[in-house]
């Protein structure tokens, strides 16, 4: 007998049992026959999750490998992960997932009714993998402190976290960072058959006072002081495919999905599901934490500088606006797409301006019937003035992409605009920034007066040594130049640069043709650039369907200048395309 089973669409996804009943000559048996899994469907067009292009299906939920882009909007880095949704035992974890979670939404699961809702799934996964509950998938450490776990920046893939939080009685891995996150969600979406994918925005504002602006102090000689408002350098979120019944859609479109827990004014809370579309028009009444989601990527940044009585004063400075870069993986390629105009109109346009002020009467009750004229003019208020309206015009300028054990160079141009001598003095600072926007030491500092002729355009070579920033630099490989005129000589000028030092490479080369259940070695190879010793040497092998569990190799110290390699063998276990990552850990980073 062919039993053949046909779920429909709006069946509720988990494991099912399949039980047979026999009746005979008075006698009644039953037989468990097996188990089996309904997932969302997207290959269905009449399930919520439909997405018609085969080539967006094989990228969002077929695809094990992704792409995390990292860096600043001026410098950006990316490093592979491995999503593995379709390692063994990884469904299970997924759907023990929403077990745990259940309660969230609904206070009891009793009859499982959600679970073919994606919305409602999906916001039960935001809220499991980081939510300060105790059966949270991960952990943002406090302080930038994870002594207690591991980096956050050390992981390679969503499935030795998923395996470490099923296995350890469902408490939460230390420890986690913003693309960790995101990247552990769009595996769990992914596996239940959602297509998802990672998005990075670059210059993300975290504002409690104000939604729709961030404030940024600096001292007199440009360090930056730390104060409640925080610019990430970048952020990464998801984003998932669905048609939102709860909005009328018929059709699948993206939705934003944040699980990072960031202060909303009412606490720590995750965001979403927010329509994309939303955002961009400015419709924040339709959708969850609308207003939250708009702010991210339309808050006009404010510079100041905090004078020693006490008063702060506007920098005349040319800022970039938050939110105007935000990027993913391409589908079936290696580079990123630009997705930004997917959430806002092009800076300037009607649309945008639209869009923003509509946005900016719902998250400002008290504009609701403010003209666009009005709001303007507060908006110009609270704006810092351009450097060209002083006269001056100035950038920081790379010389060069430096890696650990390099030396910073930067040119710093200024042009005089008007047609009389300018003398200024200025106070030169180097800093060490988080991802996250938390300013640690500042290591440099330097000062200079500068003499410009009228219409004079000036170049000025400047260099941080390694042996400056090498002690400070840790895992956190961005850094802050800035320059400040002295509030002394008028007008308050400034100008800064965020720098990102590159991590020497690790170089993997395969030394036999992979082959299913066959023995395959690999050579791995690492140099030390730096003029000192590197102390506590780990490597870390990882790949989906080469290695059933990370393989870690200590390679103890390396001498200046000295060559690692390391030969490893593994037995590929399942067929597709494969991608071996290597990552090395050390007492600098």
């Amino acid at each position: 007998i062919n039993v053949s089973v046909f779920p429909p669409s709006n069946a509720c996804i988990g494991r099912y049992i399949l039980n047979m009943q026999i009746t005979s000559c008075g006698h009644t048996y039953q037989r468990c026959l097996g188990d089996f899994y309904v997932l969302f469907n997207p290959w269905c067009a009449d399930d919520p999750v439909y997405m018609d292009n085969q080539a967006h299906r094989d990228e969002y939920v077929l695809n094990e490998h992704g792409i995390l882009y990292e860096g600043v909007h001026k410098h950006i880095t990316s490093r592979p992960w491995h999503f593995g949704q379709f390692e063994d035992g990884i469904l299970d974890i997924c759907l023990k997932i929403l077990d745990m979670g259940a309660s969230y939404h609904h206070g009891s699961d009793r009859d499982h009714c959600w679970r073919n809702d994606p919305v409602h799934v999906s916001m039960v996964v935001n809220h499991m993998i980081s939510s300060h509950t105790t059966n949270a998938v991960m952990k943002i450490p406090e302080n930038n402190d994870y002594l207690k776990g591991t980096k956050p920046f050390s992981w390679n893939g969503s499935v030795p976290i998923l395996q470490q939080w099923y296995n350890g009685r469902c408490r939460p891995v230390r420890y986690a960072y913003c693309g960790c996150l995101a990247s552990v969600m769009c595996t769990v979406m992914r596996c239940l058959g959602i297509p998802s994918r990672v998005v990075t925005n670059f210059c993300f504002p975290s504002s409690i006072e104000n939604p729709l602006g961030i404030n940024e102090i600096f001292d007199c000689t440009g360090k930056i002081i730390c104060g409640k408002d925080k610019l990430w350098r970048y952020h990464c979120w998801n984003e998932s495919w669905m048609a939102r019944r709860d909005l009328n859609q018929c059709c699948g479109d993206w939705q934003c999905l944040d699980p990072t827990p960031l202060e909303t004014g009412r606490g720590l809370a995750c965001s979403g599901p927010t329509w994309v579309r939303s955002i961009r028009e400015g419709e924040l009444d339709l959708d969850y934490d609308g207003h939250h989601m708009f702010s991210r990527v339309n808050s006009n940044y404010v510079g100041w500088l905090s004078q020693n009585n006490g008063t702060k004063t506007k920098f005349f400075c040319d800022a970039w606006p938050c939110g105007q870069h935000l990027i993913t993986k391409s589908v079936g390629s290696e580079q990123f797409e630009d997705i930004t105009g997917a959430y806002k109109y092009e800076l300037g346009s009607v649309k945008n301006k639209e869009a923003y002020y509509r946005a900016y009467r719902r998250i400002h009750p008290g504009y609701c019937n403010a003209s666009n004229c009005h709001i303007d003019r507060e908006l110009s208020s609270l704006k810092n003035p351009f450097l060209s309206d002083s006269g001056i015009n100035m950038r920081l300028k790379m010389a060069n992409c430096p890696m650990y054990g390099e030396d910073v160079q930067l040119h710093w141009l200024l042009e005089n605009l008007r047609g009389e001598n300018k003398s200024l003095k200025f106070n030169l600072c180097a800093q060490i920034i988080t991802y996250s926007g938390c300013p640690l030491d500042q290591f440099w500092k330097d000062s200079v007066t500068v003499t410009l002729g009228p219409r004079e355009v000036k170049k000025i070579p400047l260099c941080i040594s390694y042996s400056q920033y090498g002690p400070y630099l840790c895992d956190h490989n961005i850094m802050k130049v800035v320059a400040v005129s002295d509030s002394e000589c008028g007008e308050v000028l400034m100008v800064s640069r965020d720098i990102v030092i590159n991590r020497p490479p690790v170089i993997v080369k395969l030394l036999s043709q992979p082959r299913l259940k066959v023995p395959c070695t690999a050579e791995i190879s690492f140099c030390n650039p730096l003029q000192e010793d590197m102390k506590n040497c780990v490597m870390t092998l990882e790949g989906c369907g080469l290695f059933k569990e990370p393989m870690t190799i200590d390679l103890g110290t390396l001498a200046s200048n000295q060559q690692a390699r390391t030969v490893v063998e593994f037995t590929p276990y399942r067929l597709g395309s494969h991608r071996l990552l290597a990552n090395l850990g050390c007492h600098k980073f």
